[in-house]
């Protein structure tokens, strides 16, 4: 046989981030503190958001999703991590290493979609803002969350499936997770076919996601600039900026990581770019977004003005 079967050689290995038992503890240690970050952080946002009256917003609304989505993000990969690098349990069950990479796709496809749908609602509150209760009603909101939760499974379903259909000669993953690129580098036939798939179907979603982004945002900058009261431009740009910062971070580290030609593909650096996207955004973005919003933080004083009665 030229390749051990899936049935018989049930595990892959996970070579993680590092070997050196020193920098290991201090990567625990730093990523530990990031992932409790996050956790309070999108867990804070969900919170607030949900108890909070004023609220109650299309915008808000998107947001919340997007902290549950960075928080399930977050959680695929960075446990799992912290036990390898304090532990050294470095293998994983083909079902269990499936199932993570089922999970991050699923779950990062989704955040790109949910992005763009975000750029449509600041689209319509800037540009059309004396039809946008009309346009972003809570049932729209909420078939746009259903097709962008089902975007993001579609899309996986054929990543994963594909994936997982390869022959493997090598089971030693050259990284701290399950994803496509170090697993198609384990393949014992070619993945040309894998490759163009990953780059249309990706790319389309990419493309797509970016289009909708970058038009709804030259409308808005069109529709600011036309403007004469100073502060009203102000507000807008202080709303629109913590989203396409957002944007601007996770569209352009998952584009450095799934679109390019396999020929520039180093496993090293794709780990580094890997453990931005999925470990340090997701901390950035409650930041991001509440730090800067004055809607969040309000919600967050009367919360705990409440509890301290």
């Amino acid at each position: 046989m030229k390749y051990i079967n899936k049935t018989i050689h049930n595990e892959f290995t996970l070579l993680g981030l590092t070997d050196k038992p020193r920098l290991k503890l201090v990567l625990f240690a730093l990523l530990t503190v990031v992932y409790i970050f996050t956790v309070i952080g999108d867990i804070g946002i969900i919170v607030v958001i949900q108890l909070t009256p004023h609220l109650q917003t299309p915008m808000y609304f998107f947001l919340s999703h997007l902290s549950f989505v960075n928080l399930c993000y977050s959680s695929d990969v960075a446990p799992r991590m912290l036990v390898d690098l304090l532990f050294g349990t470095r293998k994983i069950f083909f079902i269990s290493c499936a199932v993570q990479l089922f999970l991050f796709f699923a779950i990062g496809t989704t955040e790109a979609l949910l992005l763009a749908a975000m750029a449509h609602d600041r689209y319509a509150a800037v540009c059309q803002p004396l039809q946008y209760a009309t346009i972003m009603t809570k049932k729209f909101c909420k078939q746009l969350l259903v097709m962008v939760y089902a975007g993001g499974i579609l899309h996986t379903m054929i990543q994963t499936g594909c994936t997982y259909r390869l022959p493997f000669c090598n089971w030693e993953i050259r990284h701290f997770c399950c994803d496509i690129p170090p697993l198609l580098k384990l393949s014992c036939t070619d993945t040309f076919i894998n490759e163009v798939i990953l780059f249309i179907v990706g790319g389309f979603l990419a493309v797509f996601s970016t289009l909708t982004i970058f038009i709804s945002y030259g409308a808005i900058i069109s529709a600011v600039f036309q403007l004469h009261l100073s502060g009203a431009r102000l507000q807008i740009f202080s709303t629109c900026a913590s989203h396409f910062t957002g944007v601007t971070l996770f569209l352009g580290t998952i584009s450095f990581t799934y679109l390019r030609p396999s020929s520039n593909y180093s496993l090293d650096q794709d780990k580094s770019v890997t453990l931005l996207y999925s470990v340090v955004i997701p901390m950035l973005n409650p930041l991001i977004y509440s730090v800067r919003n004055k809607d969040v933080k309000k919600g967050l004083v009367e919360i705990i003005g409440f509890n301290f009665r």
